[in-house]
């Protein structure tokens, strides 16, 4: 690797986002990983040279089952109560598979499973970003790196977990198991997997009312202008 030019390449930057944010003189957290990863350098160890994640390396274990199972989606956790249902203890070859993560709900399922139940209020007590605001990127579907690693100081579980959420670093670069959310599963009982799967049912509820309650409003509002 000789040039700039090269370096983009291989890491996948566009040159002028990298010229830019060189310029700025604060190159982005998802660059510093893209650039790493083509060095073949590890993204964890490079990230702590960095002073905002300098215990990110000392500070990265193994994820809790909690964490492993905030990565399985609602589907897929039914299609496992089904899967019992029809067979008692089947072999782990007669169950369905996991659909692959990050997903759709990764951030918040994360967020939610280390919450100890007031980190949006520590959270934002520690960084200065309003509760309102971190509920506004939960709800989207994502949470800045920083405020991420932060979250999970808080909660005490391992730095990297809520990178793995994002999708900014990936599960082996963070020595998530192997097929650690199947296990994760296998140890709940056919109780417990309903319990959960309700659980997650009640919250997808609540997100798709929320939106359906938005577009009612939207058309209402769009009304009155016309």
């Amino acid at each position: 690797m000789e040039t700039t030019a090269d370096l983009c390449r291989l890491a996948g930057i566009k040159r002028s986002t990298l010229a830019q944010q060189l310029v700025r003189g604060r190159v982005s957290v998802s660059t510093v990983v893209k650039v790493a990863r083509a060095c073949d350098q590890d993204p964890v160890e490079t990230l702590s040279y960095f002073e905002e994640y300098q215990d990110l390396r000392a500070g990265s274990r193994p994820p809790t089952n909690s964490e492993l199972i905030s990565q399985v989606t609602y589907v897929c956790i039914l299609e496992l109560v089904v899967a019992r249902s029809k067979q008692p203890a089947p072999s782990p070859e007669a169950l369905p598979e996991l659909c692959a993560f990050p997903h759709r709900y990764s951030v918040r399922g994360w967020f939610e499973a280390v919450d100890p139940g007031d980190l949006r209020q520590q959270l934002s007590a520690r960084t200065g970003v309003a509760p309102q605001n971190l509920s506004a990127q939960l709800s989207a579907g994502r949470l800045a790196s920083q405020l991420a690693v932060e979250a999970a100081r808080i909660a005490g579980v391992s730095l990297t977990s809520g990178l793995v959420a994002t999708g900014l670093l990936t599960p082996d670069e963070c020595g998530w198991p192997p097929r650690g959310r199947e296990r994760a599963l296998a140890e709940l009982s056919d109780a417990d997997l309903v319990l959960l799967a309700r659980d997650r049912l009640e919250a997808l509820g609540k997100v798709l009312k929320k939106v359906e309650t938005e577009e009612i409003n939207n058309s209402a509002l769009l009304e009155q202008l016309g």
